[in-house]
């Protein structure tokens, strides 16, 4: 028998489910955790912000030398405008890229790599992968990475699905 279904037609409150609670929880502290370790280590070796770091990414994702939109890599990276235009031209005076209008739309800013941020981007996949290693892979087994890898894929399948009907 449900008693979940039971309890809120009877407009009762739901008893918390602490262990789902709690997994939910120790993900998001090891996320953070794991985040702050890959941002300190790209800051410290590499003298680059995580955020610049995603955003490079993203811009080589794009390849064939493609400007990606300011508005886009914000949605992306969870940005406001305001945080992405602030993010760019902090990237822009470091040379790493190069902000220009939109064909046809001087009001969309595309953003594109330059060669110091191509040259900066190799540098910080070796030490974001040297540090995903020590820190993320090597503290689980083979097993445990699949395992893991399959749960996220199901989570992330879920999520998306979900937030779709939200549109």
């Amino acid at each position: 028998m449900d008693t979940t279904t039971g309890a809120r037609s009877q407009g009762l409150a739901e008893v918390p489910d602490t262990a789902v609670l709690r997994e939910f929880g120790d993900l998001l502290v090891t996320a953070g955790l794991l985040e702050r370790i890959a941002a300190r280590e790209l800051e410290r070796r590499v003298g680059l912000r995580h955020a610049a770091f995603e955003v490079l990414l993203r811009l080589s994702d794009a390849g064939d030398d493609r400007p990606r939109s300011m508005g886009r890599l914000a949605e992306e990276l969870i940005l406001t405008s305001g945080g992405m235009t602030r993010l760019i031209d902090r990237m822009e005076a470091a040379g790493l890229v190069r902000r220009q209008a939109a064909e046809g739309d001087r009001r969309r800013q595309m953003v594109g790599l330059t060669a110091e941020g191509r040259r900066k981007l190799d540098e910080g996949r070796r030490v974001h992968s040297e540090t995903l290693r020590a820190h993320f892979a090597a503290p689980l087994t083979s097993a445990q990475r699949t395992a893991l890898a399959d749960a996220l894929a199901s989570l992330r399948a879920h999520a998306k699905e979900e937030l779709g009907t939200l549109r």
